[in-house]
């Protein structure tokens, strides 16, 4: 394969396998489901919450330009139990989640499209301690994505999964006064393994292909009034390595999309929250994208329901 082949090969696989991403492979955290209290682990108990959503974007390249003819739509609901323990560790309680995600997603390139839909990654975390003092709230957590979601090699409009695992060290902080202002951020860093199934079209060649690792945060400022709660959410994502194929860096040589595919995105939207007497929590939003670099941009539009076992 000549290097204007594998240049061409090489933007459709990148560019469009999976939902959002700034790598080969959909985004296994779902950005910007974190806020309301995000270091605020709740007391010793089970909980059930459940993510549901819509998100519509358009590709943009390495410079920021859309990709002409690229772009997804993805309805998405996930599943999440947090069982929080009464031992404690470090003076902090002890705690364990799990979450399954369902999407389901259309991705369109140059007149055709496909869609699919399928469970996606699953994440675990048997770690997870939860501090609180005062007016502050924080959390430590390390998260484990499972590459149990459907992939497709060599045909990267219907990959849902990422094809690999990858490990997440998290801390969460809270804090929220007397007057009900609250200021809520989650910092992460992902580290990711080799999709060592990786083809540029259907029925070419395995290679090994390794995303970048990431820094990522979702964050919060809002106000409490009784029951309800109005504010600002969003997130910020950096890509902080680039991707490799077969060892070498994906050189901005093959086009203006790549140098490396480092992605880069900061959304932003309004967010409303609504705390029932029975300890239910209903949490609406819209986050914006900007400053799209290497990923799909758009906008996300979140309902999220946290529920006492």
């Amino acid at each position: 394969m000549n290097t204007k082949q594998l240049a061409a090969a090489l933007t459709l696989a990148l560019g469009l396998c999976g939902l959002a991403q700034a790598k080969e492979g959909g985004d296994q955290y779902p950005n910007g489901a974190e806020n309301w209290m995000a270091g605020a682990v709740p007391p010793p108990g089970g909980y059930f919450i459940n993510y549901a959503g819509y998100y519509s974007g358009k590709l943009r390249d390495g410079n920021g330009d859309k990709v002409p003819g690229a772009s997804v739509d993805a309805w998405f609901d996930a599943l999440r139990y947090v069982h929080v323990t009464p031992h404690q560790i470090l003076g902090g309680n002890w705690g364990w989640h799990v979450i399954a995600p369902l999407v389901h997603q259309r991705i369109r390139m140059g007149g055709g499209s496909d869609t699919e839909a399928s469970l996606g990654d699953v994440t675990v975390s048997p770690f997870i301690l939860s501090w609180h003092r005062g007016n502050w709230h924080w959390a430590a957590a390390l998260d484990v994505y499972v590459p149990l979601g459907e992939y497709h090699s060599g045909e990267p409009r219907r990959s849902i999964g990422a094809n690999y695992w990858s490990f997440e060290p998290l801390f969460a902080v809270t804090y929220l006064d007397e007057q009900g202002w609250e200021a809520s951020a989650k910092f992460m860093y992902n580290f990711k393994s080799t999709n060592t199934s990786f083809s540029p079209f259907q029925g070419g060649p395995k290679m090994d292909y390794r995303s970048g690792d990431e820094f990522h945060m979702d964050f919060l400022l809002g106000k409490h009034f009784g029951p309800w709660g109005v504010g600002v959410s969003g997130y910020y994502v950096q890509q902080t390595t680039d991707d490799t194929l077969d060892g070498e860096t994906v050189s901005s040589a093959l086009g203006p999309w790549s140098d490396g595919r480092k992605g880069r995105v900061l959304a932003f939207g309004p967010s409303v929250n609504y705390a029932a007497k029975n300890g239910m929590q209903f949490i609406a939003q819209w986050q914006h994208e900007t400053l799209v670099r290497n990923r799909f941009g758009g906008d996300k539009f979140w309902l999220k329901l946290i529920m006492p076992l």
